[in-house]
């Protein structure tokens, strides 16, 4: 059993899973309908093999700064799993990932491989100048999203193009990424100062950045509000449903953005949880906004 926590912390599966609902409402979003069973699966494994593999190598890679900033969370800090097993993982995930998405259309293979090409570019070198890095893993949380819409576009010989909906969730999805990015830069300050890797706090120092992921933050609680009242949005204009539900993880993202404007945050791991758990809560209004409009 300690085995199978370890692969899933390692994978971090959980994204993968807030990944598939992510594809899902892209689906929706630009169909107006669920995705046949076999281009939902080729997508949700496009997505998890390729979450799963590009994690795995990013631990790989992280091992030595993840020991000085004493992320007991990782299961190579921990040592419950090696790194040859990490790698292996790598090995078998990452190109299964890219073949999964050629079974969907032109487009998405085109997307899956892209995305996976810059992810290795960021366990590689992003990972160290996370000025930029922040913004790729952030591109990561948003891009499901268009990745599902794009899988929709030729399916059944349907001619379909991407809605403005699809957009702003994936905006919504890329700020908040950013905030939560900028938040865990705060956490692992000291072992990066040591590593030499280039963040936010290096350059602005705690409480900037503290300011600076609330900022973010509140960016995404705005735009949440955009389809409600804007008839270009469709299914989610004037939808209570849609509404009732965001206003949950607005007040997640506003209370999490109040702690780190006005105060020093002592367990920035807290708050990472937090909104995790408000970004799943989100996907859930749009989501269910699509299927209830």
């Amino acid at each position: 059993m300690s085995k199978l926590k370890a692969l899933w912390e390692l994978m971090r599966l959980e994204h993968g899973v807030m990944i598939a609902v992510a594809i899902l409402i892209g689906s929706v979003i630009t169909a107006q309908r669920v995705p046949s069973l076999p281009i939902f699966l080729f997508t949700f494994c496009t997505a998890l093999f390729l979450e799963a593999s590009t994690f795995a190598l990013n631990d790989f890679y992280d091992v030595e700064i993840d020991k000085k900033n004493k992320r007991m969370d990782r299961p190579l800090v921990r040592g419950d799993l090696s790194p040859k097993t990490t790698l292996g993982l790598f090995i078998v995930f990452f190109p299964l990932g890219i073949l999964c998405s050629y079974f969907v259309n032109l487009t998405c293979f085109l997307i899956a491989l892209i995305t996976a090409l810059f992810a290795l570019l960021y366990d590689v070198v992003l990972k160290k100048i996370k000025l930029i890095g922040n913004f790729f893993i952030a591109y990561t949380m948003a891009i499901p999203f268009i990745f599902g819409g794009a899988a929709m576009l030729n399916e059944s010989g349907m001619n379909l193009t991407l809605s403005s909906g699809v957009f702003i969730v994936a905006f919504i999805a890329f700020l908040a990424g950013s905030g939560r990015e900028i938040m865990k830069d705060i956490m692992d300050v000291s072992g990066d100062k040591q590593q030499g890797v280039k963040s936010f706090p290096n350059y602005l120092g705690i409480r900037k950045s503290q300011a600076l992921a609330a900022l973010f933050f509140l960016g995404a609680v705005i735009l949440s509000f955009l389809p409600f009242v804007s008839p270009a949005y469709a299914i989610y204009y004037h939808n209570y449903y849609y509404l009732l539900i965001v206003l949950i993880t607005d007040c997640l993202l506003i209370y999490t953005s109040g702690a780190l404007l006005l105060r020093d945050v002592a367990n920035l791991n807290n708050y990472r949880k937090l909104t995790l758990g408000a970004l799943m809560i989100g996907l859930i209004a749009f989501l269910l906004g699509a299927f209830m409009g």
